[in-house]
């Protein structure tokens, strides 16, 4: 279920925070899924057990997740995702990789292409 590159520079806990996102929004992970546990996880994937809950912490943070007490955590539900800051957010950072990409020569046409791309992994979210 999840790869994670422990030569990457990147921290573990990003890196399984990252893939459970791209899991989500690619609906992989359905809402109201529950995720494995803390223990199993950090079992199947050999990391301490403090980093897949500090990844599960992290998304719940983010709205991606939610938990019950004695029961896990689960995905949470697009409807209960903070949605008007997290999109400001990411409006932001994507004129800033516009840009830089636009720098690099990018042309509008392939931005086209990667929306289309996105779009279509998404299976054409509802925000079309």
């Amino acid at each position: 279920m999840f790869q994670l590159d422990v030569r990457s520079r990147k921290p573990i806990y990003e890196q399984l925070v990252d893939k459970i996102k791209e899991l989500i929004i690619n609906r992989i992970l359905k809402p109201d899924e529950q995720l494995p546990s803390v223990r199993v996880l950090s079992s199947q994937l050999t990391v301490n057990p403090n980093t897949i809950q500090r990844a599960y912490r992290e998304l719940e943070s983010q709205g991606y997740l939610y938990s019950v007490k004695g029961k896990g955590n689960f995905v949470a539900a697009i409807e209960q995702m903070p949605t008007d800051n997290k999109l400001a957010e990411l409006k932001t950072d994507i004129q800033k990789l516009i840009a830089e990409a636009i720098y690099l020569g990018l042309t509008k046409a392939d931005l086209y292409v990667l929306f289309d791309e996105a779009h279509q992994q998404t299976k054409g979210d509802k925000h079309s």
